[in-house]
Parts: structure tokens; sequence; C-alpha cells
């Protein structure tokens, strides 16, 4: 007779998109995990007010319970995956299954970015592991190689698309010349957008990404409400196309890098040279690059989001949780409010880089040499200038764009020229500015 496997059991909340998801793993991968875990783990509860959505993916009715406490009660159950989102019910159901002595696995990364200290404080009371690799990235395991696989590397920078919504909008806005509003309804259709897109598309959700990435990537607390933030929703397809003509592909990054003796933390669209590896991640695909001391640039790339992706890596976190191998990691973390101050979060002033600027003008003489004249007093220097024909339909006094690659200067120098230049008579519109990132300098 062979000997009898461990049990595991597994309460589900929230059976939404991922939920659903994460349940099926459970259930039809069962001799999967079994063979390479040694353990039993099975799914004992789905827990949600509405079970149409488990019907529909033909999961038991036995496993279906509308009543939490019953199943923080239960002994049998020593993990619990939070999969409903939000901050508010999903914060509750998280300390209460902390609080009872069980495990949590989560992919709340809106949660996590506001209440992080406080989840892990009462995870350390209790005992218990709270795990959420799927709240980056997806199926990426970004999380395990920032904390394991990198753990010899000093990390000096990271670069992230993580929002696969605003990827396939800019994809589609940059292949297909279309605009942003064309771009969102075809997302919409396809289901890579919410009805109500604001957080994607406001560059909020990959804020939330940020600051858990760079939390675990630089060993320190970092405040989500002083992260500078800008989305895609006011990008334009004019600027897309003069940004390919000049060799440069436009993406949202993430990006948190060292500075000034701190870290410095930035959502917005971003120039990169066509060249660059995160200018091929088209579509709804994520991919993040991390830049540390010994191993230099390291890539990681796949589905951000969607059902199955996000449940392989709830599902990973089940395991580890099951195993006990995730205990270690999390005890050492250095995120606890009581080993680690927040961060020296150093503001964007001092970035240097080089900038993509668009002004739509007066078509008179010396309008350039006005411009430049504000640029050359803030210390900024041109590296080109395009300047377009003037469409002939475009009405009298006739408007025509100038578009100037500044080379490297400080962001602050930049910004108080940009005051300046909106002033001017000859500039008809809201200047234009886009930032390019230049290749990460690896010093190895």
């Amino acid at each position: 007779m062979g000997k009898q496997l461990s049990r595991v059991s597994v309460a589900i909340v929230g059976c939404g998109t991922v939920g659903g998801a994460v349940a099926l793993r459970l259930t039809r991968d069962q001799s999967l995990l079994q063979e390479r875990t040694g353990l039993s783990i099975q799914l004992k509860y789905i827990v949600d007010m509405d079970f149409r959505r488990a019907e529909s993916l033909g999961l038991p009715s036995s496993l279906f319970e509308r009543d939490l406490g019953k199943v923080l009660a239960d002994p049998e159950v020593s993990i619990v995956v939070e999969l409903v989102g939000g901050t508010t019910v999903a914060k509750e159901i998280i300390l209460r299954s902390l609080n009872a002595g069980k495990h949590v696995v989560t992919a709340n990364k809106a949660l996590l970015a506001h209440a992080a200290p406080e989840l892990l404080k009462a995870a350390r009371m209790n005992r218990v592991t709270l795990s959420f690799e799927a709240s980056c990235g997806g199926g990426i395991p970004i999380i395990r190689a920032l904390y394991d696989g990198l753990i010899a590397n000093r990390i000096d920078a990271l670069y992230g698309i993580v929002n696969g919504t605003c990827n396939y909008i800019l994809t589609r806005m940059t292949q297909e010349g279309i605009s942003y509003t064309e771009a969102l309804k075809e997302a919409q259709r396809a289901g890579l957008a919410e009805a109500d897109p604001t957080l994607d598309v406001s560059g909020m959700d990959t804020a939330h990404k940020l600051t858990i990435m760079a939390s675990l990537a630089f060993g320190q607390r970092f405040s989500l409400e002083a992260i500078p933030v800008e989305g895609i929703d006011t990008l334009k397809t004019l600027d897309i196309q003069y940004g390919n003509e000049l060799g440069y592909v436009v993406k949202l990054l993430a990006v948190a890098s060292r500075l000034n003796g701190g870290v410095c933390l930035r959502v917005r669209p971003a120039f990169i040279s066509r060249q660059h590896p995160l200018a091929w991640v088209s579509g709804p695909f994520n991919a993040i690059s991390v830049y540390g001391h010994a191993t230099g640039h390291t890539m990681y790339y796949g589905r951000g989001a969607g059902g199955s992706p996000t449940s392989s890596a709830v599902v990973a976190d089940i395991v580890d949780a099951a195993l006990g191998v995730h205990r270690a990691f999390f005890h050492s973390l250095r995120l606890w409010p009581d080993r680690s101050p927040r961060a020296k979060q150093v503001s964007p002033d001092e970035l240097v880089s080089r900038f993509y600027l668009r002004f739509m003008v007066t078509d008179t003489v010396g309008v350039l040499a006005k411009i430049a004249s504000v640029l050359g007093k803030n210390n900024i220097s041109i590296a080109s200038v395009l300047q377009k024909e003037i469409p002939e339909d475009l009405a009298t006094p006739s408007i025509a764009p100038v578009v100037i690659i500044t080379h490297r200067a400080k962001e602050k120098n930049l910004r108080k020229a940009l005051e300046k230049i909106r002033t001017l008579d000859v500039v008809q519109e809201e200047p234009v500015c886009i930032h390019i990132l230049d290749e990460h300098e690896e010093n190895l």
C-alpha cells in the first residue's frame, strides 16, 4: 500500500474571470500538481454571492459556499485565495483570513499598493504568509525573479510594460494609424478593456504594479501617492507617426531607477528605439526589463492579464504555500514597517534624458528661432528638427507642426522652458512633450 499523500485544502473567494480559471486549474490539473508536489491539493470551497459563472464552468455545486465565516472556521482549510478585487471588501477578507491563521494568496495589486505594510504585519503576527505573484504581470513570474532569482544583485533600474490594455491600444495606434478613441473601442470589443477604462488608460493600474515591483527590487517601501503618473488618453496619432519616422515606438512605461542616493519612480508614455527589446512587445503582452549589477540586463515577457495566465501565477503561490517554501522568503522580507523605513523617493526633476517636443505654430519667419532661444536659455540644446509640410486643408492663418528632438537635458529645465514657450504668440496649441528612453548603462 502506497504512502498516503498529505492533503491541503484551499478556498477561493471570488469566482470571476481569474477565480474561475484558478478553480479549473485546481480541479482539472489535480493529478499534475500531485505528481509535481507530492501533495494532494484540494479545492474545498468557492465563496461568492453569485455562482452563475462557476456553474457555467461546470464546477460542482458541492464547492459553493456563501458564508466566509464557515470557511475560515474550517480547520482543514489552510489556504485562502482572495480574488474579489477592489480595496475595501478584499482587505476585510484578507485580514479575516490571516487572523484566522490561513495563508493568503492574492492577485490584488491595488490593495497591495495601498496597504501592503498593514497586511504583511497581520500575516507576520499570525505566523502565516501572504503571496502575490499574480499581482504584477499576470503569468510572468516577475515577483519570484525579484526576490529569488536576482537576490545576488543590487537592482539599478526596472522598466516595465505592465498594462495589456494600454499596450494593445498603443500597438493599434502605431500599426494602423488609428486614433486613441478608435483603438480603445477595438480593445473593448475584444474584451481587453473595461467599459470604464480609466484605471488602465490613466496609468494608475501601472502605478500599482510599479509600487509592488519597486518595493521588492529595492527592498524598501514606496508611496504610491508620490509617483508621478501620466496615462495614454491624451496621446495623438500624429505624434506616434512622427516618432515612427524618427525610429521610435511609444510605450506606457513603469520605471524605477536609482537617482541621487534615492530611487525615482514614474509612470508615463515614452518613446523607445525600435531596436530596444521592449519595442517589440505588442498587443496585450507585458514585459519587464531589470538591470542588476551582476546580471546586467534580464527581461521577462508573457501574457500580462487574462484568466489562464494569471491563474498560473496564483496556483504557483498556492503550491509554494502548501509546500512551505514561501515561508522563508516571506519572513525575510525587508518590507515590514518595523524593518524598513520609507525609501528616499526622488522627484524626476533631476532626471536627465532626451525629449520629443511638438509645437503647433503660426507659419511665419523666425518661429523656430524664438523656440530655440527659450530652450537655449534653459540649457536645452536641439539635436534635430522635423518640420512637416502644411496640410492643404488647414485654415488661414496657416499652422505648421514643428518637431524637436533635444539632447539630454534635466527634466526641471525642460518644464521651465515649456512654461515660457506656452506664452509665445506664435504657439497656437498646448506643446506636446514625450520622454525618450535611452538604453540603460550597464555597470558590470
